[in-house]
């Protein structure tokens, strides 16, 4: 077996000695009476997207799935295996969570890959089947004329948090809850170099900066 990290003992170690002390108590409490967190984020699982540090979150604030893309699948008890189905309906059904955020970002490489059509993307592979469900069958995406590529990606990027919204409307435990008002769908993309964050407008169906609506 080889050496546990070093870089993880270390910073275990500095969890210890400054956050750790002042909040033991919070950690004790959501040991005691569990996790109720009010708020649901689905993420990608680039190292550089981390949900609790964009939202400033302390422990059992957020409930987080991370996976490539940040996709959300659609409602298909098939009696397979499916991780962000399970935790969606846990966070829905067990902690009655209010809000699920989907958060899309900037520089996804599961996004760029799938636009290029470049390996690992290959028809027999993991990622290639997980990111063949952002796209209906028959749909199209493509280039617009005089689009860049940086346009094109970043379209595509927010695109991939749009779907995933519609696949959560699959799963009828969200249905019922959302046309109830108790459940909440909300989306939001995160520009890695500028640490922006856009959330999506219902009404105009734009992602509009929080900067701009402070």
């Amino acid at each position: 077996m080889s050496l546990f990290p070093q870089r993880l003992l270390e910073g275990y170690r500095t969890f210890t000695s400054h956050r750790l002390p002042t909040e033991q108590s919070r950690y004790r409490e959501l040991a005691e009476r569990g996790q109720s967190p009010e708020v649901m984020v689905i993420g990608c699982c680039d190292s550089r997207v981390s949900p609790e540090v964009i939202f400033d979150a302390g422990p059992g604030e957020l409930f987080v799935v991370r996976n490539v893309a940040n996709l959300v699948p659609v409602y298909q008890p098939d009696g397979g295996a499916h991780g962000v189905s399970a935790a969606l309906e846990y966070a829905v059904q067990a902690l009655r969570v209010n809000h699920i955020v989907v958060l899309g970002h900037a520089q996804c490489g599961g996004i760029r890959a799938f636009i290029d059509k470049i390996a690992p993307l290959s028809p027999g592979d993991f990622i290639g089947k997980w990111m063949s469900m952002f796209i209906k069958p028959g749909e199209m995406v493509e280039q617009r004329d005089h689009e860049s590529m940086q346009e094109f990606t970043a379209r595509v990027e927010k695109a991939a948090v749009f779907r995933s919204l519609e696949n959560l409307m699959t799963f009828p435990c969200v249905q019922i809850l959302v046309e109830r008002g108790k459940l909440h769908l909300h989306g939001a993309y995160f520009g890695v170099a500028e640490g922006s964050l856009s959330v999506l407008d219902p009404t105009s169906k734009e992602f509009r900066s929080v900067r701009e609506s402070a």
